[in-house]
């Protein structure tokens, strides 16, 4: 693809847009926020129907190709919640981290997932492509590592031997559900746009 290709982010947040320019980077697609009035609730009720929702409702808004995620954290003894709630646990990190810990208290299964659903949108609004992305951990007793943010120091990846908030911002990348869903991503994003 020679001529760069316009992606419209389906989020606010900055920091959003720079992780995913980071995964996109040698693709040849320039990436923008979307614009600040363009709100869309998220009433699906998996992390998936959130993303293509997102990712569709932009697309239709702007006219141009749109790409959204949805991720959260699913924890096996609380029946996968907080799930697509994960953002709206509490007001702030700490509290969702202390609500999360107080929910589990003793409980022996620490098992949990992160997961994020990726979809991209044609200008039409249409889904192109959704891909999913899954990283198996379990919760901690006490937050450990200064990095990252939501759930991350917490989250404890048994093949790293570290909390996400303990992880590079590289290693993290490349082990992350974001991550992963990235590289299922990426060999499909360039057979989008001829």
């Amino acid at each position: 693809m020679t001529d760069r290709k316009l992606l419209v982010v389906a989020t606010g947040n900055p920091g959003k847009l720079k992780e995913m320019q980071a995964y996109l980077q040698d693709l040849g697609w320039e990436l923008q926020l979307k614009p600040k009035e363009l709100e869309v609730e998220e009433t699906g009720e998996t992390f998936m129907a959130n993303a293509c929702l997102k990712a569709s409702e932009i697309a239709k808004a702007t006219g141009e190709w749109s790409i959204a995620d949805d991720s959260g954290l699913m924890v096996d003894a609380l029946d996968g919640q907080p799930g697509i709630y994960s953002a709206r646990y509490g007001r702030t990190d700490p509290d969702r981290i202390s609500r999360l810990l107080k929910e589990l208290g003793n409980e022996p299964n620490r098992q949990a997932q992160f997961v994020c659903a990726i979809a991209i949108a044609r200008p039409d609004g249409t889904i192109a492509l959704q891909v999913e992305g899954i990283c198996p951990g379990e919760i901690l007793h006490s937050p450990r590592g200064t990095g990252g943010f939501g759930y991350d120091p917490i989250f404890y990846v048994p093949a790293q031997q570290q909390t996400f908030a303990e992880m590079t911002p590289d290693t993290k990348r490349s082990h992350s559900h974001r991550g992963r869903a990235f590289q299922a991503l990426l060999p499909q994003i360039e057979t989008l746009v001829k």
